[in-house]
């Protein structure tokens, strides 16, 4: 991994925050980082009959409703900041979807919007799946969970975004993976 040198790393300069980001400066270059968390986890969870797991919840940001993978900050609980990424993933399938996995499995590490932030996402794959409880997120969330068929899932996004739904690119690559499991 490369990194830039002193010379073309200039010091990073805080010119405005929130509760939960932080807007910084970095020579000519602005970008946003998450404070209070490590990084984030995306959760590709397939159920024994071949349905994807996915969410939908509304997204302020886009102004509309977002169809996303299962995922979360990892590091966010009060009191545990090293939670690791595979923990925060089975620990937010749970919250959102109700399901827990027999087996998390990381696929993919990287920059989730590179030009606009530093946050990192790790990309999960959860099997062996079962239901423990109803999902829906953790009380400040408004989360639908929805099981579709993995042939039939572009067409329900489709569908989705006809009736002006946002799909995260995440969700695309969680289908690579997901389709990855069956070969």
């Amino acid at each position: 991994m490369s990194s830039l040198s002193d010379a073309t790393n200039p010091a990073t300069e805080t010119i405005g925050g929130g509760r939960f980001l932080r807007l910084v400066r970095r020579g000519k270059w602005e970008y946003v980082e998450r404070t209070g968390a490590s990084g984030a986890a995306a959760i590709v969870a397939v159920t024994a009959d071949g349905r994807l797991v996915l969410i939908e919840q509304p997204r302020p940001a886009l102004g509309g409703v977002a169809i996303e993978l299962p995922a979360g900050l990892v590091g966010d609980t009060p009191g545990d900041e090293t939670e690791e990424a595979a923990t925060a993933a089975n620990r937010e399938l749970t919250e959102e979807t109700g399901y827990e996995a027999d087996t998390i499995e990381l696929v993919a590490h990287g920059p989730s919007s590179p030009g606009l932030t530093s946050e990192c996402i790790s990309i999960f794959v959860a099997t062996g799946l079962r239901k423990v409880g109803p999902g829906g997120g953790d009380g400040n969330e408004q989360i639908t969970v929805f099981e579709v068929p993995l042939a039939e899932v572009e067409d329900w996004l489709a569908e989705r975004v006809s009736r002006g739904a946002h799909v995260d690119l995440k969700v695309y690559a969680g289908l690579y993976f997901a389709r990855r499991l069956g070969k």
